[in-house]
């Protein structure tokens, strides 16, 4: 893989808006002002980003500033508002429905809470085979092979299979989940704070099976995480999100060696080091604003202790500033 190579999955100007859609009475209503307009959520304004083959790209902010928006839209989960998603540089919304289905296999989800993504009522032979049954991949003389192969896989006992998922921990039930999603012989994972309702220790054995699955099944990833620690070990490249923007995106050790926007300055600047002596800790001024009503220009300027006018009012663009390196700031013109 190399800066050259084309990307296998791209969003493009990416925007996604949430809001009820106002009936012919709801408008006649909103005509003669009788009643105040639905409010509608920005969750993502304008984003792009590319994700190359065998790349692990690591997806940071805040929670509530549409990461995992982005990774529902770009896993094919949603449909954004405005804006493009490509596989392989094919428009998503151009495909027929047989390159649709493939896209549909081809792309997949791990999600937060391992037990509200799994059905209790079905064992969990009967929640990894559900999926290729479905869309022919296996014979049915071969379930029970196709079945252990993918946990086994996922580091799961296979002896273990005719259990319901109420019967393991969330670990445990993570690596179903994992063997559920490679069982339609993915190219390209999801992986919504995948590791966030774990245990640490348990975080760091899933986080090295994601590595060994990437090398043995040819695998790219989008690892969305608020947690910057796994994001350094996991990631090959890091985009940094704020607002429904992305507003740096950078190798990872350019990330955290050479920050240049001032989030992600104080973003890094919170986590925790090993290291001698006392530290201050100081948090990010102010919360983040609502997608409701975002600010104009910048949405960081709010919170920005370098924000000048011109932050208020423009919108920053994503420039290079070094070899791979992209930031939306305005201090980058000065």
């Amino acid at each position: 893989m190399t800066a050259t190579t084309a990307p296998l999955i791209e969003a493009r100007n990416v925007s996604q808006r949430f809001g009820a859609k106002p009936d012919l009475a709801a408008k006649v209503v909103l005509k003669l002002k009788l009643a105040k307009p639905t409010p509608v959520v920005h969750a993502l304004d304008n984003v792009s980003l590319s994700i190359r083959p065998g790349e692990v790209v690591g997806l940071v902010g805040e929670s509530g500033c549409g990461k995992s928006t982005l990774g529902r839209a770009i896993a094919g989960i949603t449909s954004p508002s405005q804006g493009h998603i490509l596989w392989k540089g094919m428009d998503r919304s151009a495909m027929s429905k047989g390159e649709q289905h493939q896209f549909g296999l081809a792309s997949q989800m791990i999600f937060q809470n391992p037990m509200a993504a799994l059905n209790p009522r079905m064992t969990v032979e009967q929640l990894i085979w559900e999926a290729p049954r479905t869309h022919g991949l296996a014979r049915s003389t071969e379930r029970d092979a196709y079945v252990d192969r993918y946990l086994m896989l996922a580091g799961f006992d296979p002896a273990m299979k005719k259990r319901y998922p109420h019967q393991f921990s969330g670990g445990q039930r993570q690596r179903v989940n994992i063997a559920r999603a490679l069982a339609v012989q993915p190219k390209f994972l999801v992986c919504d704070e995948s590791v966030a309702a774990l245990d640490v220790s348990i975080q760091a054995q899933v986080i090295n099976l994601f590595m060994e699955l990437r090398d043995k099944l040819d695998l790219t990833y989008l690892f969305v995480s608020h947690d910057l620690g796994v994001v350094e070990h996991i990631s090959d490249r890091v985009a940094i999100m704020y607002l429904g923007r992305i507003v740096e995106e950078a190798p990872v050790e350019e990330v955290f060696r050479r920050p240049n926007h001032p989030y992600t300055k104080a973003l890094l600047a919170e986590v925790p080091r090993i290291e001698p002596g006392k530290r201050q800790f100081k948090p990010v001024d102010g919360e983040l604003p609502s997608p409701i009503n975002p600010p104009k220009g910048c949405h960081f300027h709010p919170r920005c202790p370098f924000a000048m006018d011109r932050c208020h009012m423009e919108v920053p663009v994503k420039k290079e500033i070094a070899p791979g390196h992209l930031s939306a700031c305005h201090l980058n013109d000065e």
